[in-house]
């Protein structure tokens, strides 16, 4: 098969799946695994799809990071009744790590009438942390213009010292094989940290994020309960095999 060729057959095949993994490539075309590497690497340089671990996926600018103010107003009602809906998961007493984000933003006033205290990296949460009377612990760390999230050593250090009960995160992406991912790998690894130190951990997603991979892999769908809005029910049964979905009806 002819570079040419290959590269119609990696974008057909794409266009398909919506991902694909080298493997799958390889087994396809008969070519080796450095030459479907090398054909990735020319169609990304494209931009005509995004490598990702082990394969590749359509590009979608949607993706690239957008700012506090751009992702407040998108999908803002599925995000306050999925918010609502996630804070009943909380419990008097608990202790909860509560990550920077919209939709965990979203949870606050949901949570005023608990006798709870949080954890966060969000400096975007501390005022209405503060007016609903929330005990709030706030990490250390380098903070992100674009998110307001706090980030690095320090922050890993910060929460080092805790241990959670529970621990609310957002992701940029929901995918069955590629699992939770966000552009920043910093904040992924906060984010996979924050998990860890937690009993149970819940991931917060609208219906946008379904089957969209970015850039960095914060943990597989095992790692998490899914607590989402509204989910087909053929793409329910498939998660449903990987992780807990709980569904906002």
């Amino acid at each position: 098969m002819l570079t040419n060729e290959r590269h119609e057959f990696i974008l057909n095949m794409l266009a398909e799946k919506q991902t694909i993994k080298i493997q799958d490539v390889v087994d396809a075309t008969a070519a080796s695994e450095s030459t479907i590497r090398r054909d990735l690497t020319e169609l990304e340089n494209q931009q005509k799809l995004e490598r990702v671990f082990g394969g590749a996926v359509l590009p979608d600018r949607n993706l690239m990071e957008q700012s506090v103010s751009d992702k407040s107003t998108q999908h803002l009602q599925e995000k306050i009744r999925l918010a609502k809906f996630a804070a009943t998961f909380v419990q008097d007493g608990d202790s909860v790590y509560l990550d920077a984000g919209t939709t965990t933003f979203q949870m606050i006033p949901f949570l005023k009438d608990k006798d709870i205290t949080v954890v966060t990296n969000g400096l975007t949460h501390v005022d209405s942390l503060n007016e609903h009377g929330i005990t709030t612990y706030l990490t250390g760390g380098l903070m992100k213009s674009r998110t307001g999230a706090l980030v690095g050593a320090q922050t890993v250090q910060s929460l080092q010292n805790y241990r959670f009960d529970r621990c609310f995160l957002g992701v940029n992406g929901i995918h069955e094989e590629y699992g939770y991912t966000t552009p920043d790998p910093e904040e992924a690894a906060v984010k996979r940290l924050a998990s860890s130190l937690s009993r149970k951990a819940y991931v917060l997603a609208d219906h946008s994020k379904y089957n969209k991979v970015s850039f960095a892999k914060i943990m597989d769908l095992a790692a998490a309960v899914m607590v989402v809005d509204r989910m087909p029910d053929d793409l329910l049964a498939i998660l449903e095999k990987k992780t807990t979905v709980k569904v906002e009806s």
